[in-house]
């Protein structure tokens, strides 16, 4: 984190919260590691140093510490992402913080250690993580309640308040969290499958609207339905339509701007990217029906195969287009304005740019 300068000067107090609160004392006993295949138990009894491992895997990497039905279903998030989100959320002494999903404790914990004792209430819908987390916090003197509630309804028995932020990921901003943050209040959220966004709920309270503030990478809300994946959507038959891509597709995986936008005009769309010795592929599927592939043959030829109701990789190509044309903005070009009856994402200008709505999954089209 000091050698690449990811400490947030603007947030001084941050490092020495981390300093005093370490993540190995929230880290449960057994972890999850991925060995390619599946999710496999880490005893810290069994093997101290392989668990400290998946502890301080590094600043981009996250401590899973419990799997659900095969999936992860909470994690020790990584923690370069949750320092750029505390600093987002501009959090200053005194505030009252509500935050939706207290999983082990531990960003609760460094938020009542800039908000002060009984400034933090966590909500989160698992009993079992509840209690733990609560032990934790109180072990650490951290002043901070756990309760076990939905995080989208908030927790209107001790609003208003001055900050919120989840800790999981929404394609849309529940209203509940806007109603429960006075005017002026700030929101932070991981957005989608990518990218995080600080709203400023607006003086009449009637809306809160903000900009992306970097790359996130969290897990949905619990019960979320994670759709079916690529082999379950490609399905055994033929494809329905080929045709040769010409165009370079490393960005796919290099440029995260790219992505960003490309996550903006297709949110239900899923690109997958892996390199070989002919070149780059990429998969893409809708979770529902639709697919392509986007297969290196090397000597610079890709060709695109693609089935179902939509053309992903035609869509893919227009979304790619549209974004060189609006001159390659950068994902802190884009911005978040959420109302009581719509909410949507805009480039630029919140009023003049470009909007595309945001809501649960499903086919968006550009508009404006």
């Amino acid at each position: 984190m000091e050698r690449r300068g990811d400490w947030p000067a603007e947030s001084p107090w941050i490092r020495p919260a981390i300093d005093a609160l370490p993540r190995h004392l929230f880290a449960p006993d057994r972890l999850w590691r991925w060995d390619g295949h599946a999710y496999v138990p880490v005893d810290r009894d069994a093997d101290a140093e392989r668990w400290a491992a998946e502890v301080y895997a590094g600043p981009d990497e996250a401590t899973v510490t419990q799997v659900t039905d095969g999936r992860a279903s909470s994690s020790l998030s990584c923690q370069a992402v949750v320092v750029d989100m505390l600093d987002s959320l501009t959090l200053e002494p005194g505030q009252r913080v509500l935050e939706l999903g207290a999983g082990t404790g531990w960003n609760a914990a460094l938020l009542a250690s800039r908000a002060g004792p009984g400034r933090v209430t966590s909500v989160e819908l698992d009993p079992e993580l509840a209690v733990r987390a609560q032990k934790r916090l109180d072990a650490a003197h951290a002043g901070a309640a756990v309760e076990v509630a939905d995080g989208d309804a908030g927790w209107s028995q001790s609003a208003p308040y001055d900050r919120v932020i989840s800790t999981y990921a929404v394609e849309q901003v529940p209203w509940s969290w806007v109603t429960q943050t006075r005017p002026g209040g700030r929101i932070v959220t991981p957005w989608g499958r990518l990218g995080h966004v600080a709203l400023t709920v607006a003086k009449d309270g009637r809306s809160a609207t903000g900009w992306v503030q970097g790359l996130a990478q969290f897990m949905p809300a619990r019960g979320t339905d994670p759709g079916r994946d690529f082999r379950q959507v490609r399905g055994g038959g033929p494809a329905q339509d080929e045709r040769p891509v010409t165009r370079e597709l490393w960005s796919l995986r290099d440029d995260p701007h790219l992505r960003f936008a490309l996550r903006v005009a297709l949110s239900d769309v899923h690109i997958m990217t892996a390199a070989d010795d002919d070149g780059l592929s990429a998969w893409l599927h809708d979770g529902a029906s639709s697919w392509a592939t986007l297969s290196a043959l090397g000597g610079g030829r890709t060709v695109a195969h693609q089935g179902g109701p939509r053309r992903l990789a035609d869509e893919l190509e227009r979304a790619w287009d549209r974004w060189l044309a609006e001159g390659k903005p950068e994902l802190y070009d884009f911005g978040m304005t959420v109302e009581p009856d719509r909410q949507y994402v805009w480039c630029r200008d919140a009023a003049t740019g470009p909007q595309w709505p945001a809501q649960e999954p499903g086919h968006i089209p550009l508009a404006g």
